[in-house]
């Protein structure tokens, strides 16, 4: 039986852009899309900054249309299945092995190449209520995101509250202040934990205001499902969780991202960065043969539709050649 040429694991801007590129090469791709399909763009209303749609378009949609394209082309779409482990054989392909969340069954697969595409998590509270933010359905609720680049726009002359203290929370409340009326940066201590750089930059911005010793309890959303306060709740021991209400149309969470790499973590010869994202040796190759890394993955600066799109064309473009050279 003739091994399958290409797995791509996840179904973001990435994989579906890798799916595309290795099915036009007749490699007849399988992509698993996880427990999301369409990734983190379905969380998002509207994209505005795509290329090609200047009147802006739905999130979930711009997924779809990646999708229906992957499979005019020729890729094999296993939805509903989430990778559980990654093992390169002796003669150099890839088992694969995977929960199928619709039959409730686990399977395997073997495949000359894989490209990772999983993306990464941006980290939230775990408050109640917040998945109705960020799951789009009948009722959605809005005002909750975790990219100012990708969202600021949308907070025009209103005032927004950004959480964290670290150099991206600094750089995303600079970034807001282009749009927004106020910025309220809320950390948990007294002080930024941001380089001295980024965090000179932030307080010294007029309209960054600092609000030192407070997390968020809960959110207030209007009769629309859109985003009217924060409660905040005072961190330091002597005040016993004292909290009070803020009044913001948008919260921007900067806590931080998790990379979806837990099941890769026993490969022999993968490395990951500090934080956990996958590392490259030269464009999309990892210190794995066969093995290629596009999008959020392994990508901590950007964190962009259109750069994991981009890398997802190359890693298929690497893909191709490394097939080429196997014979």
């Amino acid at each position: 039986m003739t091994t399958p040429s290409v797995a791509i694991i996840g179904s973001g801007p990435a994989g579906y852009t890798a799916a595309i590129y290795a099915a036009r090469a007749n490699l007849a791709p399988v992509l698993f899309t996880g427990r999301q399909a369409g990734g983190q763009l379905t969380t998002t209303t509207e994209v505005e900054n795509y290329p090609g749609f200047p009147e802006g378009v739905n999130g979930t949609e711009l997924m779809t249309r990646f999708e229906q394209q992957a499979v005019r082309f020729g890729t094999t779409i296993k939805m509903g299945c989430e990778i559980l482990s990654v093992v390169k054989d002796a003669d150099g392909a890839f088992t694969l092995t995977w929960d199928d969340l619709y039959e409730g069954k686990q399977e395997t697969g073997r495949f000359k190449t894989v490209i990772v595409a999983t993306g990464a998590s941006a980290r939230y509270l775990g408050l109640p209520g917040e998945d109705e933010f960020l799951i789009d359905k009948p009722g959605k609720k809005h005002g909750l995101t975790a990219c100012a680049t990708c969202d600021g726009a949308f907070y025009k002359n209103v005032p927004v509250a950004v959480v964290g203290g670290g150099d991206t929370a600094c750089e995303e409340a600079n970034f807001l202040t282009r749009f927004a009326s106020t910025v309220y940066l809320v950390h948990r201590r007294g002080e930024l934990r941001a380089s001295k750089v980024m965090a000179a930059r932030a307080l010294a911005n007029p309209k960054i205001t600092p609000v030192w010793h407070q997390t968020l309890g809960g959110y207030f959303v209007d009769a629309k499902n859109k985003m009217e306060g924060v409660t905040l709740v005072d961190t330091r021991p002597e005040l016993n969780g004292a909290t009070r209400r803020l009044d913001v149309r948008g919260v921007f969470m900067a806590i931080g991202h998790t990379p979806n790499t837990g099941f890769l973590k026993s490969v022999p010869g993968l490395t990951f960065d500090s934080n956990g994202y996958l590392e490259v040796e030269h464009g999309c190759s990892t210190g794995v043969p066969g093995l290629f890394a596009a999008g959020d993955v392994r990508d901590h600066k950007y964190r962009q539709a259109i750069t994991a799109a981009g890398m997802g064309c190359m890693a298929a473009l690497e893909a191709e050649h490394y097939l080429a050279a196997l014979g």
